[in-house]
């Protein structure tokens, strides 16, 4: 029994390392991914059980975050004792769920557009990133909105699908890609989402409250700036409207001697969020130093992610 779960955690562990070396390569497959795929069957699931109530959209979580879990849970008990095929189970989901290069990529391309000037191509594009209204919206709150995204979807598209993919293998991993997929797709304050989504939404609350802190710890860790990192995250971010985002977000302003938060518009509805920080608000030079500090968490994370595999396969042998 020690030899198997042995066996397991290390393939565990190997599998989330080459997943996340895929992902950094190849980043998200241009057609028929996983997740696209999951989004329009959750689509259509909606549509025959929608209603203005949190039972019905409890329901379609549930369906959806159950029925993927147990997949999930169905591979990883087939593989376990096959370390060639649970490596690369364990591989092939772990690049299914991350998000980081794609993130990487999504930055990349603001950068430009901003450095260009090119002003109405960069409010088409932050649509990539976040659902703001940025009609209105300038280079400097374009950067701003640009790094805020970076900051959170570094914990949801990154640190959190690693973490759980370190404790719980593949059904971790797939399990928290689906609830935080949900979340972003009907997990709105909106007038139609209010109540649809309240499940969705606060499921992924609580599968990123750990996750979202060690994101904020390594990002300061990432940047040689624990402290400052630290501080901020103490004071400012419990002004944030999110539970999680607003520690992710609060480091993120200490470790890039940034301010960040303010009043952002999503279309129907407006949300205060806070102000983080102490150093000068975001400009457009910001946007390529916040993701080379994504990158650098991301590093961090798949290391502690599999660390974690190691341990726990050691702690349960």
């Amino acid at each position: 029994m020690r030899s198997t779960t042995t066996h397991s955690a290390a393939s565990r562990a190997l599998g989330i390392l080459l997943g996340f070396v895929a992902d950094r390569v190849l980043g998200d497959p241009r057609r028929f991914h996983p997740v696209a795929g999951f989004g329009q069957t959750a689509a259509r699931l909606e549509r025959q059980l929608y209603a203005d109530s949190r039972a019905a959209g409890a329901v379609h979580t549930t369906i959806l975050v159950g029925t993927t879990t147990v997949l999930g849970l169905v591979v990883e008990r087939m593989t376990r004792n096959h370390p060639i095929l649970h490596t690369a189970a364990t591989a092939a989901a772990t690049w299914t769920v991350l998000g980081a290069r794609s993130l990487e990529r999504e930055a990349e391309a603001m950068a430009a557009l901003l450095e260009d000037k090119d002003i109405p191509a960069a409010r088409d594009r932050l649509s990539h990133l976040c659902a703001r209204d940025a009609t209105d919206l300038e280079a400097d709150e374009l950067a701003r909105a640009t790094v805020e995204s970076i900051a959170e979807n570094t914990s949801d598209a990154c640190v959190a699908p690693l973490i759980w993919g370190g404790v719980l293998g593949i059904p971790g991993l797939l399990g928290y890609r689906v609830a935080n997929t949900l979340d972003a797709m009907v997990g709105y304050r909106s007038p139609k989402y209010q109540n649809f989504g309240w499940a969705a939404a606060r499921l992924d609350d609580l599968l990123n409250l750990v996750p979202a802190r060690v994101c904020a710890v390594l990002t300061g860790l990432a940047a040689g700036r624990p402290r400052e990192a630290t501080a901020v995250w103490r004071r400012d971010a419990v002004k944030h409207p999110s539970p999680n985002a607003g520690p992710v977000e609060a480091s993120f302003a200490g470790a890039l001697d940034l301010t960040l938060g303010g009043t952002n518009d999503y279309g129907s509805y407006q949300e205060d969020r806070g102000t983080l920080g102490d150093g000068p608000a975001p400009t457009v030079a910001d946007v390529r130093r916040t993701a080379a500090l994504a990158r650098r968490v991301g590093v961090a994370a798949a290391a502690v992610a599999a660390i974690t595999a190691i341990t726990k396969g050691k702690r349960w042998g």
